[in-house]
């Protein structure tokens, strides 16, 4: 359907090289997307690309910590330059520190917070310009559902999931008028690297989230794909500001 067709769009996904980003970034650009992806592992991002360019889309890499104030221009720029224009951007970089609050450094707690919050609010601001130049565009935050519960290894990612929804609504309601549509992707428990480390340290989250998500099964990076094309494209025009969870039935469940 024309309303899902993103070609002559070009989106930017951040921590793209693997994961749920990764997935997004494929989903993209089979939808019609040139996509940058952006991560600080230049051999990550170049496999990242060649698994892209085998299945057809046109893609790049850059190579950017975008928790660094100088990252985000960065990728602007690089996608400037590639393509002369930006449409869409995904905020999906993260990383956790999974220590109960009273254990929880400054210097950790400063990491996940820039890592998972500050850089979305860079990289946001440094695409702005090229997004109300072309007339509109897309920002898409990934989020979590620990943006809404609580648990005691996650204090700063919570914090830091909980303050991107906040931003998510900030900017909707600040670039509204300029047509640029900003939302937020809460994943479930999705089976990923960073969250098989998470099974791995605290005893009983398999257990756990399979039984309190109505689906029966783990989320997969690919379940993420379809929300983002949707959110990414004119389907979406007039949503804004909203948080979607994806996360079979977990939330949904009392």
């Amino acid at each position: 359907m024309h309303l899902f067709d993103l070609h002559g769009r070009v989106a930017i996904v951040t921590g793209g090289n693997g994961g749920i980003g990764l997935a997004i970034a494929r989903g993209l650009g089979l939808a019609g997307a040139s996509v940058l992806i952006v991560g600080r592992n230049r051999l990550k991002n170049e496999s990242a690309v060649g698994e892209l360019a085998a299945a057809g889309c046109d893609a790049a890499a850059c190579a950017a910590d975008v928790a660094d104030p100088r990252g985000a221009p960065a990728l602007a720029a690089a996608a400037e330059k590639r393509w002369g224009r930006i449409d869409i951007l995904v905020n999906n970089a993260g990383t956790n520190i999974r220590k109960r609050p009273e254990d929880l450094e400054l210097d950790e707690w400063r990491r996940v917070i820039d890592t998972n919050l500050t850089s979305a609010f860079l990289c946001a601001q440094a695409v702005y310009p090229d997004l109300r130049r072309a007339g509109g565009g897309k920002i898409i935050n990934i989020g979590s559902l620990l943006a809404t519960f609580g648990a005691p290894f996650a204090s700063a990612y919570g914090a830091s999931k909980g303050g991107l929804v906040q931003l998510t609504k900030s900017l909707a309601a600040a670039w509204a008028a300029d047509h640029i549509q900003v939302n937020a992707v809460l994943p479930g428990w999705i089976d990923t690297e960073l969250s098989r480390q998470a099974r791995a340290q605290v005893p009983g989250l398999s257990e756990h989230a399979l039984a309190r998500t109505p689906a029966g099964r783990w989320g997969t990076p690919d379940d993420l794909t379809g929300v983002a094309v949707f959110l990414a494209s004119a389907a979406s025009d007039f949503i804004t500001g909203a948080a979607i969870p994806v996360d079979g039935g977990y939330s949904a469940l009392l």
